[in-house]
Parts: C-alpha cells; structure tokens; sequence
C-alpha cells in the first residue's frame, strides 16, 4: 500500500472542502451571521489538507490504493464537514454533529434536527450545498481541480462512482469529471430557475436545487417540500429528481447526438417502467384518501420520485398511507435510481442483472445443453460483472442484517429500526414510523448514529471501498 500517496490525495481533496466552505461563508456574511464557524472551520480543515498534501510520495496507484483512498477520504471528509455544524453552538452533540455532516456528504438526508428553520441561513446552506458536493462525488470534485494524478485516477473514479459497469467518457479521467460537473451544474442551474418560477424565494430555491442534484433531500422546512402546499413546486421538483437519477453518461450521449442510443438503454428502460407502474399502483390505493384521483397521482409521483431517486423530500406523510403503499416505498428504497447517477440504492442496473440472470438460470435448467448469456444493451456481460453484481447485493444484504441487529440494541419497533437502516444504507433519508417524514433519527443512541453514519457511507461507495479499510492485507506494505 502507497500510504504516502494516499494521505496526499487526502491532503488535497481536504484542501478542496476547505475552499468549498468559502461560499456558505459569504452567505453568512450576506445575511450579517456570525461567520466564525466557518472561518474556524476552514483553518483547521485547510491545515490538515496542507499538512498531508505536502507529503512527498512516489506515483505507483492501482485499484487497492483507489478502493482505499475512497474509503479513508470519505471519512475524513465528513469529520472536517461536521465542524462548522460543531462550532455553530446548534448541534446537541459532535456526534450529531458527524452524523449530520455524513448524511448531508453521502446525500442520505437523514437528521437528528427537530427545528430545522431555526438554524443561520448559512448552516443551512452547508447542509444542502455539502448534498450537492457529494452527489457527484468529493473526489471526482479533486480530480477535476487537481488532476495531478493522471490517468491513475480512474482507479478513484472507480471506487466512488456508482454503479457495476463504470467507464470514462473521455481519454483522461480528468476530462471525464469535468464533463460530468459540466452536466451537473448545467442541470442544477436550470432546478434553481424553474423553483423560482415555480414560487420559491432565491435562497430556498438554490436550496433546494442543491439537494435535489445531489439526491439528498435536505430541506429548509421542517415540513419538508409539504410545507409550500405548492402543486407547481412538487411537478418541478418531482421531474428533477427523476432526471438527477439518470445515468449522466447518457447525456453525455445526448450531447454527442446518439439520442437513439441513450433512449435504448435498457437501464432507462427499466427504471421507466418501474416509476411508472408504482405510481400508478400507489395512485389507486391512496384515492380513497385524497378524493380527488389527479390529487392521488400528484402526491403518487412526488414520493415515488423522491424515494426511487433517494431524495427524501416529502409533500405529505406517506406514513399514513395504506400497508400496500407503505412496502411497495420500501421496495423501491432497495431498488434505487440508475448507475452512474447521484442517487443511492442498489441500482436499477443490477436489479435488471438479476432479473435476466434468474432468467438465465431457468432456461438453463429446461435446456441444460443450450448456451445462455446475459446482455445489457445489445452486449454480452462479462461473467466477472456479474459475479461482481452477485458478491455485492450479497453484502449489501448481510451488512443491513447485521446493522439492524446493532441499531435493535435501541429497542425501538422492528418498522422504526429496520427502515432506519435500509434508509441509510440507501442514502434515502426518511423510514417509516419513528424516522418517517414527520420523524427523524435524533431517538437514537450516539452508538446506533454512528452504526447508521457508516451505514451511509458503505451505502455511498457501494460497500468494497470501507470494506477494503478493514481488510488486514490492504495494510501491508508492498
């Protein structure tokens, strides 16, 4: 293991939150706040980063030294993410404090506040614009500034981009998180103005925006999106999230003219049908509480965009709707959005994967002479992706078994517990019951928020990264 190296990219990437804070400093200035936890914040966030950055190390990387990074960096990010929320005065605890700032990173959008508007306008801007950050990724984020390490980075794209099939764009990996931020900031630009067109003031609106992008679901309301009781402001945001949750390589297609192309994704295709068909099964089973079947629709579309995508906003408490409802919600939080998205979730791609290798595996025991391969889009997959795709939802689901075991040392009920970690693990953000929408996840013991913290974190780099932190082997020395 390359430790040097490691620590430097670490260095770096330290050295990109602390400029990032300089914006939710000028918005404390703006709104004449005390601008002291950031400034605090910054100091100590840019000395660390400078501290690591100016290790001297050779340029030997490869996928351990990526998978690792990714891990290591995430971690310490949210740490030095949580001091502004700790030097706030706002935050019953550092440990809140680091859950918060986990959740805001990892685009979970799960809290421990219970008064959400109290907080400076500048604290509020750092928990969605910290949503927006981690959407696409902190450390695609250094690798666009800072690509001082080559194509070796495609090792660190690969460990913390979402998804089983990840590739580059472009030649250059740092080509490659330009264009992506490009698309993202592009999109993110055109939420905000359609918000504001929508009724939403500027800040609420940026707001918003940023976490909408991120999939994160950080609001400025204690109601959440519910507390505009704006029809026009649940479409946009609705179709935003849905759009965030797209796999940004295909516009990346769009652009180049292959329209016909992205619109053959069979992920696309999949992730449609579901929307879709779940919105229209929820529509009907919650008509009888809303009269009105259009008013059904509405509210149908809203939480199902929201929770496929993994946002977490809420127009209304989806905790009182029907069993039905309520577990096809659940489901949906296992599924997720697309790979190469910002959202969470298992990801539609590898759900398809497992559909067609079921599939496979029945024709092959009605043929068992025949020859039976599994493709994506017109291609042959690789059995080593989808061995891959195996080992993952295997310890995807072995690691929300065993988190719910810890965080049902609480005692709280099965529905509150088991939620609050596939919630997590999800970057979803809201359950059901104690931390539904009108919830959230400060009944928890400062022993289950960090359970569920790094929840989040193995639900955002897709379990091999922190996986590979505990490996005894990624220690050694090569």
């Amino acid at each position: 293991m390359n430790f040097k190296l490691v620590f430097k990219l670490a260095g770096k990437t330290l050295l990109v939150a602390a400029a990032c804070m300089v914006l939710p400093l000028l918005v404390t200035l703006l709104y004449r706040e005390d601008p002291m936890p950031f400034l605090s914040a910054m100091g100590i966030t840019a000395l660390a980063g400078l501290l690591l950055s100016l290790l001297r190390a050779d340029t030997r990387f490869n996928s351990r030294e990526g998978f690792f990074s990714a891990g290591l960096i995430w971690l310490l990010v949210g740490f030095f993410g949580a001091l502004p929320f700790q030097f706030s005065g706002y935050f019953p605890s550092f440990v809140d404090c680091l859950f918060e700032s986990i959740s805001g990173f990892t685009t979970t959008g799960a809290s421990i506040l219970t008064a959400v508007e109290l907080l400076p306008k500048g604290i509020l801007f750092w928990r969605s614009f910290i949503h927006w950050l981690g959407g696409m990724g902190i450390l695609v984020l250094t690798i666009a500034l800072l690509p001082s390490l080559g194509a070796r980075t495609l090792h660190v794209m690969k460990a913390e981009s979402p998804g089983p099939i990840i590739s580059k764009l472009v030649p250059k990996s740092s080509q490659s998180s330009k264009i992506l931020y490009g698309i993202y900031l592009v999109l993110t630009v055109l939420v905000i103005l359609a918000l504001r067109a929508a009724g939403m003031d500027w800040f609420d609106s940026v707001t918003h925006a940023f976490a909408t992008a991120g999939t994160g679901g950080f609001s400025t309301r204690n109601l959440s999106v519910g507390a505009y009781q704006s029809p026009a402001v649940e479409i946009v945001l609705g179709i935003a999230m849905l759009l965030f949750s797209v796999n940004f390589a295909l516009y990346f297609l769009i652009l180049c003219g292959k329209w016909r192309q992205a619109l053959k994704s069979d992920e696309l295709r999949f992730f449609a049908s579901v929307v879709g068909g779940s919105v229209l099964l929820i529509a009907c089973n919650i008509q009888s509480m809303y009269g009105s079947f259009l008013t059904s629709l509405r509210h149908a579309f809203f939480q199902v965009s929201s929770i496929i995508s993994t946002t977490g906003f809420s127009s209304v408490d989806f905790d009182l709707w029907p069993e039905f409802s309520r577990a096809l919600l659940v489901i949906l939080m296992f599924c997720g959005a697309c790979a190469g998205s910002t959202g969470g979730g298992v990801k539609c791609s590898r759900v398809l994967l497992l559909f067609k290798c079921i599939g496979r595996e029945i024709r092959q025991i009605l043929h068992p002479r025949s020859v039976n391969v599994v493709r994506l889009d017109g291609r042959v997959v690789d059995e080593k992706i989808l061995h891959t795709v195996m080992i993952f939802l295997g310890s995807y689901m072995l690691i929300t078994f065993g988190a719910t075991l810890l965080v049902a040392l609480d005692n709280f009920s099965f529905g509150t517990t088991f939620t609050a970690v596939v919630a997590c693990i999800g970057n979803i953000g809201p359950g059901l019951e104690l931390v539904g929408p009108m919830g959230n996840f400060s009944i928890f013991s400062p022993l289950t928020k960090l359970v569920l913290s790094l929840c989040m974190i193995v639900g955002r780099l897709e379990v091999f990264p922190i996986l590979v932190l505990f490996s005894k082997n990624a220690w050694q020395r090569v």
